[in-house]
């Protein structure tokens, strides 16, 4: 398989999303439209280090494709991270980056034959928004739909309102979110992990389903062990693991 070539991306603006995760929209300058397969990502060489291999950061796309060069990043703050640091600090509008995309695998199937259900915590919403207005965009068939959302308080809360709206006017899809360091005071909904929603959700095996995980790899690693625990087989499990 040929290696996608560097090309040129430049940022547009910038949109913070919570205090510590901005919202990215860059255009691809050599191109008139930068098509891609929601759930992909870019690699991003940032100009932070000698070694070409330190240089490397990569990031799922976060907005849909529209047939345009333009395309989204939400990307999180990280201490110490040297490649979201640089770009948090030099975020200005007309900042060109080199990049190599689309890649990846995480992508839904050309027809969806079962439930699915999407679990993710932080930046991990990224691949999910992008599927998920696709979805609902173009019209595609699809079964139940449901995203459970994990986060730790309301003020880290991403895309949450786009979601809630998407949820009224998208039959099949469902939005589930918990909250881990919040209190019923302060947040009327689900208190706690993303797992006891999803094992609700699939009413522990007996839903024919299929499962998306994106997030950190704590995370990642639970859901995998409680999903197989349920009698749900590997292959009916993809993964996209941040950090």
């Amino acid at each position: 398989m040929s290696i996608l070539p560097w090309q040129t991306a430049r940022l547009l603006h910038t949109i913070d999303e919570s205090p510590f995760v901005r919202r990215f929209f860059f255009e691809a300058t050599e191109t008139d439209t930068f098509d891609f397969i929601p759930g992909q990502f870019v690699t991003l060489d940032l100009p932070i280090s000698d070694r070409p291999s330190k240089r490397l950061r990569s990031y799922t796309i976060a907005s849909a494709p529209d047939k345009s060069n333009k395309f989204e990043l939400i990307i999180v703050l990280l201490e110490p991270g040297s490649g979201s640091h640089y770009l948090f600090e030099n975020a200005h509008p007309g900042l060109e980056i080199k990049f190599r995309g689309p890649l990846g695998h995480f992508v839904l199937p050309e027809k969806i034959e079962r439930d699915i259900c999407f679990i993710c915590t932080g930046t991990g919403i990224a691949p999910f928004r992008s599927q998920l207005l696709h979805l609902h965009k173009h019209k595609i068939p699809t079964k139940q739909i449901h995203l459970v959302y994990g986060s730790r308080l309301t003020s880290d809360l991403l895309y949450y309102e786009e979601m809630k709206k998407l949820e009224t006017e998208f039959p099949e899809f469902q939005f589930h979110t918990t909250l881990s360091r919040e209190t019923s005071e302060n947040w009327p909904g689900s208190i706690g992990y993303v797992h006891p929603l999803y094992e609700k959700i699939c009413e522990y095996g007996k839903r024919d389903m299929d499962f998306y995980l994106c997030g950190w790899r704590m995370m990642i690693d639970e859901a995998k062990v409680r999903i197989k625990e349920m009698g749900y087989d590997q292959e009916r499990i993809k993964l996209e693991i941040y950090g």
